[in-house]
């Protein structure tokens, strides 16, 4: 494919494998787009999908995929640790090759209109398709999750982009937007104390952690709003979870941009706050795909003064330092975005 575009949507379904299935079946049975990766998580019940295809294509695929998820997803029921706001929760569409974001951002207007005319659940979009700038960061959008919608529906500054201003309390709501590659990256802690991960989080994260008095109440300014604090790392947001299925916790991070954060850098970084709070790093995990840059940027990062590795060798390096595999096995060839374009295209 010479124009190439990435949907990742997030469904809030990680248990039932018959819902995840029957949603990448939704996208692979489709010619035209290629199904990259799955990677559902039972503690937060939610599956990250990748795909690519044509911008003609990947719209009309997420589409699909969103009206399984629509019919087989019950949020009243729905329990997990990740914070979500409808069934297909979030669906982002991000220029890869030969599209520009201008592509994107219009790719995510055509789906998010569709989904609401024809699914009738609202749609918020986010980042570089947000129509105000307070709905471009996504935590904002899904302020209050699920159970506080019925509610922010009726607030008419919250009135969604696209449908009407009507709770659809079997599917939520959907944000959709257009974005630039992100990388969603969990670092494993040797506790299951999550309060000791959230903790890590509010140190490390870009928006930080709003001010308090001497009496610990928060600070505001004249408008009202928080004073906060910054974290340490720019283009990060993170909080902190429990992965019960292991006894462990994380510090679920997204590298929003990894030129400026790369993911090494937050491993570091979370390796120094946790020792000052009595615990340890014990590794981590790519959930979906990461660029190759990221990548060999940790491998030379650890190879110091080794100038001469090989990219495959930098790989490896980059795996074992960040102990990638420690949940599940990191291969290269099926987590690394160009060696799986590659492959599939063979």
């Amino acid at each position: 494919m010479e124009r190439i575009v990435e949907c990742v949507p997030n469904f809030s379904e990680g248990r039932d494998r018959g819902i995840i299935d029957a949603i990448a079946a939704a996208i692979s049975s489709t010619p035209g787009v290629m199904l990259l990766d799955v990677d559902p998580n039972p503690d937060y019940n939610r599956v990250v999908v990748t795909f690519v295809g044509s911008p003609e294509m990947v719209g009309e695929v997420a589409f699909c995929a969103t009206a399984v998820a629509a019919e087989r997803i019950d949020m009243t029921r729905h329990k997990g640790e990740h914070p979500r706001i409808g069934a297909a929760d979030v669906v982002p569409f991000v220029p890869v090759r030969g599209v520009t974001m201008t592509d994107c951002v219009e790719i995510a207007k055509r789906y998010g209109k569709r989904v609401a005319e024809e699914l009738h659940i609202p749609v918020y979009l986010y980042e570089e398709a947000a129509t105000r700038p307070e709905r471009r960061n996504l935590a904002t959008v899904r302020k209050g999750e699920y159970e506080g919608l019925k509610e922010k529906l009726r607030d008419p500054d919250w009135a969604p982009d696209f449908g009407a201003a009507l709770f659809n309390p079997r599917s939520g709501a959907t944000v959709t937007g257009a974005r630039e590659f992100l990388i969603a990256y969990n670092v494993n802690l040797d506790t299951d104390d999550a309060k000791v991960a959230h903790e890590i989080s509010l140190r490390i994260r870009e928006s930080g952690r709003p001010m308090r008095d001497g009496s610990a109440k928060i600070v505001v300014d004249a408008r009202g709003e928080k004073v906060m604090i910054p974290g340490r790392l720019k283009a990060i947001k993170a909080m902190g979870v429990p992965l019960e299925a292991h006894a462990i916790s994380q510090v679920s991070v997204n590298v929003v941009n990894y030129h400026i954060t790369p993911p090494h850098v937050v491993f570091e970084e979370v390796k120094n706050e946790a020792a000052t709070l009595g615990c340890k790093v014990t590794g981590s995990e790519i959930v979906g795909l990461i660029p190759l840059e990221a990548v060999l940027i940790a491998g030379r990062f650890y190879a110091k003064n080794n100038p001469g590795l090989t990219e495959g060798e930098l790989v490896q390096g980059a795996i074992e330092n960040l102990n990638l595999s420690q949940l599940g096995r990191f291969d290269p060839k099926k987590k690394i975005i160009e060696y799986l374009l590659e492959s599939e295209g063979e």
